[in-house]
């Protein structure tokens, strides 16, 4: 029952050319920093990822990206990275754009055997083309399908070796639904306790979801903008 393996990179061995992969965080926060870094020294090619969005030019995801080993990408929001904007414009990245919520609810749909649910987002626009509508009480939706993955890249803040997880404020975003979605989920923590140490009450994956999980190490946890207000000078200094 121990799922505790012993490097990232380890936890990341057998995921290979052309998976599709599903990676927790909004934006920069709650990225599995360790994983990502796996990954990319693996030097795996083809990916397809699943993931809110695809991080900065040169932090999160983007470190993949710039090392060309995204092939696809499936997100909600594209901003902040030039290398995405790059690779998109010129045809060299697949991009499927999905509005936020119906991402998290394509993942939840996928996680739980849901064959598809109907949405009234996107109407009317591009995310319609080539979907299945139907009326409902007089209003348009569209039909949206779940999302399965291979693997799902997750981090919590807390686990027990059973693989048991506990995120941390705004990191329990998309680790939550990804780890039902996923073949494999592999979870990247920052602290690892035994079993019983968790309260079962406040467990938010239960550990049946986890096939792996590695204790993370030197966290930079990135800022995408740092905002700060000016510095106010007192009067006589």
């Amino acid at each position: 029952m121990n799922k505790l393996v012993e490097s990232a990179d380890a936890a990341v061995a057998d995921i290979r050319d052309g998976a599709t992969v599903m990676v927790g965080g909004f934006g920069l926060c709650g990225n599995p920093e360790n994983l990502i870094a796996a990954l990319h020294r693996k030097g795996v090619k083809d990916l397809t990822v699943i993931s809110n969005n695809c991080g900065t030019t040169e932090q999160g995801l983007g470190i993949l990206l710039k090392a060309r080993q995204i092939r696809k990408m499936v997100s909600s929001y594209v901003g902040e990275n030039k290398e995405f904007e790059r690779q998109y414009l010129s045809g060299e990245l697949e991009v499927e754009l999905v509005p936020q919520g119906t991402l998290a609810e394509r993942i939840r749909a996928g996680g739980a055997g849901i064959g598809g649910f109907y949405t009234a987002t996107g109407v009317g626009t591009q995310v319609a083309e080539g979907k299945e509508t139907r009326v409902i009480d007089g209003r348009e939706y569209l039909l949206e399908r779940p999302l399965v993955a291979d693997f799902a890249l997750v981090y919590a803040w807390k686990a027990d070796t059973w693989g048991n997880l506990l995120y941390r404020k705004t990191t329990r975003q998309f680790g939550p639904m990804m780890a039902t979605a996923a073949r494999i989920t592999i979870a990247e923590v920052e602290h690892v306790v035994q079993p019983g140490e968790i309260d079962p009450d406040v467990v938010h994956t239960p550990s049946i979801y986890v096939k792996r999980l590695v204790r993370g190490e030197r966290y930079e946890k990135w800022i995408e903008r740092r905002t700060v207000r000016p510095r106010q000078v007192s009067e006589g200094r």
